[in-house]
């Protein structure tokens, strides 16, 4: 992924990963997403009020509460209420949460950022410049194994982060970097005083009850029944309104709708099959909205078989398939999902859909095959149990590799176990899953994807060439240069097929109407919403 999520991960309204999911730079408010704008305003007896709980439906456990290791979308989702960020870029305009501002120098070379005053931690510790810094060299550390180390090295280079006072940070860049700002965008501080002598960050059972900066605190945690995080009353963007915030956690979809009809789930994805039921109670406001997410069907390169590290073989995979068809058969039309081509989105720079593409030609499909040697194939293909859209296109994937020999093995799993084995960089007993994420606007996010040997590479792609230009953007201050890049880096990835590019998909939630300050909480990509302290009961 933030990165996720499926997320990774696959994060995703089809799956949970969104690996290295970038934290903010997409938002779409209530009003934007085509419900009307009067239904977005309580009435004046309906005003802000203090009190009360949101419960929200999440489809999994989370796998890590730590942001710098949190790919899934359930756990970004939880941890944007238990840590804050430094920044967020919506619609290319920057809120600053802990940050007060961040200043580039006129070579652009250095970047200082200044804290606000009166930070703490959810323990009552001081959130100073050291947090910042040690959350950095964190992330720069191999030992520590964060997906994000990747975009903080520059043509092999790391960025440098010193403190100069206590609430000022500097950052050096070995280059100038276009992507810069992107990149610290997903950074999310870290308690020093709570994981400075901790050895595996990651693993450590200090996440198990998450000290934070964001508008809510830890409280208590059933695993496969619910989180509860309680109110911070010294948040720094002010109180927020609700007592707290339960993430129920309800594995099968159609539980979960029921749930969200009895009032026992305020605030739900849903699939765009379930819509219309859920808007027919006129209970809900129906927000869908673009996350700039791609979802998609991995092919496991490092599967035991060894038949998909061949790119001739992923691409006949690729021709039985038709993207239209599975639009249809998940989406149930085009009003939630466009047609993918490209590995990155329409949301990022450089975008094109003008690439080489794999797509609705089983006879071509049977020659390559031929041709590749490949005969009597046999693919495992791993399905969250309960979830309709993966459930359905895993179907159409079976009957339509049927049909050009290949037989596939439907395995199904609910979706923490889906998620543990997805983001195993070491699982190599499946070939195929259905996945998606969100990278967010810097083209440079997707280097952790598709660069070889790489932290969230999980189709095990590897081509030296890609690797030379994804590393070249990076830190490419030209423009048009820079746009060269990654056209050629689009096509090439298009070429290989590590994956098949299904759908640009819309996110539909689904939020109480007994609920208010939507629009000031700011829609968001992966985690619903960007700053639950604005939400209220009406």
């Amino acid at each position: 992924m933030r990165r996720g999520l499926s997320g990774v991960i696959a994060i995703v309204l089809l799956t949970f990963l969104i690996s290295a999911c970038s934290g903010g730079n997409n938002a779409a408010s209530p009003a934007a997403s085509g419900t009307p704008a009067e239904s977005q305003q309580p009435a004046a007896s309906e005003g802000p009020k203090d009190g009360g709980s949101l419960i929200i439906g999440v489809a999994a456990d989370p796998v890590v509460l730590n942001p710098n290791y949190a790919g899934d979308r359930v756990s970004l989702t939880i941890d944007q209420a238990l840590y804050a960020p430094l920044f967020q870029v919506n619609n290319g305009k920057k809120t600053f949460y802990l940050a007060d501002s961040l200043t580039p120098s006129a070579d652009n070379l250095t970047y200082t950022l200044k804290l606000k005053s009166g930070l703490t931690w959810h323990d009552g510790e001081k959130l100073t410049a050291d947090d910042v810094v040690f959350t950095i060299e964190k992330i720069l550390d191999e030992k520590q194994n964060s997906f994000l180390r990747a975009n903080f090295l520059i043509n092999d280079k790391p960025i440098t982060a010193t403190k100069v006072d206590d609430l000022t940070v500097e950052f050096k860049l070995p280059q100038v970097s276009p992507a810069f700002e992107a990149t610290l965008v997903q950074v999310t501080p870290i308690p020093k005083h709570i994981f400075e002598n901790e050895a595996d960050i990651e693993k450590s059972t200090k996440n198990a009850a998450p000290v934070g900066s964001g508008p809510f605190k830890f409280k208590e945690y059933k695993a496969g029944e619910y989180l509860t995080l309680e109110r911070f009353d010294n948040y720094f963007g002010g109180k927020p309104h609700l007592d707290s915030v339960t993430y129920r956690i309800a594995k099968d979809t159609n539980a979960a709708n029921l749930a969200l009809q009895n009032g026992e789930i305020n605030v739900q994805y849903l699939d765009p099959k379930d819509v219309s039921t859920i808007q027919a109670t006129n209970n809900f406001e129906i927000l869908p909205y673009a996350e700039g997410r791609l979802s998609y069907l991995m092919f496991n390169a490092n599967s035991d078989t060894g038949a998909l590290a061949k790119k001739e073989v992923r691409q006949a995979l690729s021709l039985a398939l038709s993207r239209d068809e599975i639009i249809q058969t998940a989406y149930t039309s085009g009003e939630y999902a466009d047609p993918a081509k490209s590995f990155l989105t329409p949301d990022a720079l450089y975008f094109t859909n003008d690439v080489p593409t794999y797509d609705n030609d089983p006879a071509k499909a049977k020659e390559l095959l031929q041709s590749a040697g490949v005969s009597n194939l046999k693919l495992r293909f791993i399905v969250q149990s309960g979830n309709k859209a993966q459930e359905a296109i895993s179907l159409y994937v079976q009957q339509k590799l049927k049909a050009i020999g290949v037989d596939v093995e439907l395995q199904s799993m609910d979706s923490s176990a889906w998620v543990q084995k997805f983001i195993d960089l070491k699982s190599a007993d499946y070939e195929l899953a259905l996945t998606g994420y969100i990278m967010g606007y810097d083209p440079d996010a997707y280097r952790i994807l598709f660069t070889s040997g790489a932290s969230s590479n999980y189709s095990h792609y590897a081509n030296p060439e890609v690797d030379k230009l994804l590393n070249e953007g990076a830190g490419e201050a030209d423009t048009a240069k820079r746009a060269e890049i990654y056209k050629k880096a689009q096509e090439l990835v298009a070429q290989d097929a590590p994956i098949y590019p299904i759908a640009y998909t819309k996110t539909v939630v689904a939020v109480s109407k007994n609920y208010g300050g939507l629009e000031e909480a700011v829609l968001k990509p992966v985690v619903i919403f960007e700053d639950l302290s604005k939400i209220y009961q009406k």
